[in-house]
């Protein structure tokens, strides 16, 4: 997404509109006129559990959701047609763009576009656009209306993940929170390991002498084509390398503060390291201009040895590196520990979706029933895996998908959360993860046969709207990412350190530091 800051010049006019648009209301709108049947009966029985919750006498309305943007389509898949059933309401979805969907959600808040539910994803800066609108009047106040047809809500939520997505003390929209994994690891050519007599690196030093094993002896017969380690461009902090000099995520807890990556204390030992292979042939010579496409085909089609790869991708990775080479194997290696003995993966934590009410809807008590009625227990559990022995079976605390209906009916279910059963979606959600025995193996040793303290959470995954850090995160973090790639590459000399740092403080780093860490100091144990 485009900075905040660069939106905000916009943003008198949108504000402007959308709160006009909102008041007047949008006749452009045609769906919301049609109605559905009334709740189906286990619907009905679990609306009457709450008094609260209780639906409106007459037919419900129909209501138009925007989603994030899918392959399938939200209408006719097979869970929007169990929503209705459960819920009572007949629901219209439309998509964002794929290609920069916030260009669009700003047009279509600024119209005054007539959505009774909008679902974004729920990065820093999805969270600093949606903080942006809830600042400027565009969005409802749901704090009253959760206290009021909210039940389930509150059940199945946690105050923390509530607060967090509150905005000046108001709460604007319902989080749906991250499952705290981790997602990418250093996967290496287990073949190439075998072929030379080594065994998989547990340190940066042993990983140096793997790569130059990896170019001098060649073990996959690429000749000049050989890439020992490759990477991204656009993501210059290596997973499992970056944990090694303590960089695991964007910010992190040094002697009880929370600090940015370029200013920490192991960035210029990162660099260091990187540069140094790079220099020695033993990082991708394109890995300042290698897009994700480029990194993972250099990976799938044999040309390199290692590349940081996330476990999503393994099955489809795997296949395509059996067709170019059939006798491969790969496999992750442990978060490498570095110089201090530092080491980790990082793990996301915070919000996976945001999904607010605009001002501009035509039903906003409907639209906070329809979400309260997707968090019945029942109701939440039947959209996320289906049904017990159809889509999935139950084991010694286990859900194992049945196959091929799971992935038909129940691929997509998680672009339809709106709010998780925070206790309980974590083991059911381990159903989707095993559709494909690789797939659970990549995330099962990232995740689970790793120790604990591999996996370094996030410490601003949770972490309340932050008006600086929210306004200056994505422009400093381009700035790092930009910068590192050049020190890696020798584009510019790390003796250029200094004015880089100065840089990063004056284009408010400095701003964003004391922030974060005046909210840092309330909530550390």
């Amino acid at each position: 997404m485009k900075p905040v800051v660069k939106r905000t010049a916009a943003w008198s006019l949108i504000t402007a509109m959308a709160v006009s648009a909102a008041a007047c209301g949008n006749s452009s709108d045609k769906s919301s006129s049609g109605n559905s049947p009334g709740a189906s009966p286990s619907a009905a029985t679990s609306a009457s559990a709450a008094p609260s919750a209780k639906p409106s006498e007459g037919p419900k309305p129909q209501l138009r959701s925007l989603q994030i943007s899918q392959s399938a389509d939200y209408n006719t898949y097979p869970v929007a047609k169990v929503l209705e059933e459960k819920t009572g309401y007949k629901v219209q979805y439309d998509m964002l763009p794929a290609d920069k969907p916030e260009d669009k959600l700003n047009l279509l808040i600024a119209s005054g576009e007539a959505y009774d539910a909008i679902t974004t994803l729920g990065s820093s800066d999805a969270k600093a656009l949606y903080s942006d609108y809830a600042k400027r009047g565009a969005l409802v106040d749901l704090g009253p209306l959760v206290d009021k047809y909210g039940p389930n809500i509150k059940a199945a939520i946690s105050q923390a993940s509530l607060d967090a997505a509150k905005v000046d003390g108001k709460l604007y929209a319902i989080p749906t929170k991250s499952l705290e994994f981790s997602g990418s690891g250093l996967m290496i050519r287990q073949d190439w390991l075998d072929k030379l007599g080594l065994k998989a690196p547990t340190t940066t030093d042993e990983l140096t002498t793997v790569l130059k094993a990896f170019k001098e002896k060649d073990p996959g017969g690429n000749g000049d084509k050989n890439v020992p380690l490759t990477m991204k461009g656009e993501v210059p902090f290596i997973e499992g390398i970056a944990g090694a000099f303590g960089l695991a995520n964007g910010w992190n807890d040094a002697n009880g503060s929370l600090v940015p990556r370029a200013l920490d204390a192991g960035y210029k030992e990162y660099v260091n390291y990187l540069s140094g292979l790079f220099k020695d042939g033993l990082l991708d010579k394109e890995a300042a201009i290698n897009k994700d496409a480029n990194m993972k085909e250099k990976f799938s089609s044999g040309k390199a040895g290692m590349a940081p790869i996330n476990w999503a991708d393994v099955p489809t990775l795997s296949d395509a590196l059996k067709k170019a080479v059939p006798d491969a194997k790969v496999v992750y290696i442990p978060a490498l520990k570095g110089p201090n003995g530092k080491y980790g993966y990082s793990a996301t934590a915070g919000f996976d979706r945001l999904t607010f009410i605009p001002k501009a809807s035509k039903h906003p008590e409907d639209a906070v029933k329809w979400l309260n009625a997707k968090l019945d227990p029942a109701t939440f559990k039947l959209m996320a895996i289906g049904e017990e022995n159809k889509h999935y079976t139950f084991k010694d605390g286990a859900y194992t998908p049945i196959l091929p209906i799971f992935t038909d009916e129940r691929n997509f279910a998680n672009n339809f959360l709106m709010g998780v059963d925070e206790k309980n979606y974590p083991t059911y959600w381990q159903a989707r993860v095993r559709k494909d025995p690789r797939l659970f193996e990549a995330w099962e040793y990232l995740n689970v046969k790793q120790p604990a303290d591999t996996r370094k959470i996030d410490p601003l995954g949770l972490s309340p709207y932050l008006a600086d850090y929210s306004k200056n995160n994505l422009s400093l973090n381009t700035l790092v990412n930009e910068q590192t790639v050049k020190f890696i590459v020798g584009a510019d000399p790390l003796a250029n350190y200094d004015a880089f740092a100065a840089k990063y403080k004056s284009s408010g780093g400095d701003a964003s530091v004391k922030e974060v860490n005046d909210w840092y100091k309330t909530v550390k144990k």
